[in-house]
């Protein structure tokens, strides 16, 4: 089990924790917690805002209430190896789960999901099945049986 000390941005892992990361240069990413935005992805696309005064983001994406949820069970498994639900673990992230719990990748109750030493090497993958967005943009037919 970690110390619980650690914390993830789009940089990495550290361990200071904050919710205010601010992306300097083209195509970095700032986070407020509650809001993405993205600089210009070329020189000459960055520069020219800032030479006109204007702050140099291209993009941004605000956080729904849902979004942040999803954020905090990823962070706590990616920065402390479990999280807990208080409601229970919602039907279709069990779900997705279930083949990482018969990897015995992860360990599973009721409201708490926890990785194991084994799950360690795939905790990318643990985390995707949190990701709705991701799962929603997934092709809805498979090209090959599982009984093949």
């Amino acid at each position: 089990m970690t110390e619980q000390k650690l914390h993830r941005n789009f940089m990495g892992y550290t361990n200071k924790h904050t919710h205010l990361l601010i992306g300097l240069g083209v195509s970095s990413i700032s986070d407020s917690w509650t809001a993405f935005a993205q600089n210009p992805k070329t020189v000459e696309d960055y520069l020219d805002k800032i030479e006109r005064g204007l702050l140099p983001v291209e993009k941004g994406h605000f956080l729904t209430g849902e979004d942040i949820g999803v954020r905090k069970h990823i962070l706590n498994l990616m920065c402390r190896e479990n999280t807990m639900y208080n409601e229970g673990i919602p039907e279709q992230v069990y779900g997705r789960l279930l083949p990482l719990l018969r990897d015995k990748l992860i360990w599973v109750t009721e409201k708490e999901i926890r990785i194991t030493t084994k799950g360690k090497s795939f905790l990318r993958n643990v985390c995707m099945a949190f990701d709705e967005k991701l799962w929603l943009k997934q092709p809805k037919t498979q090209m090959f049986s599982s009984s093949i």
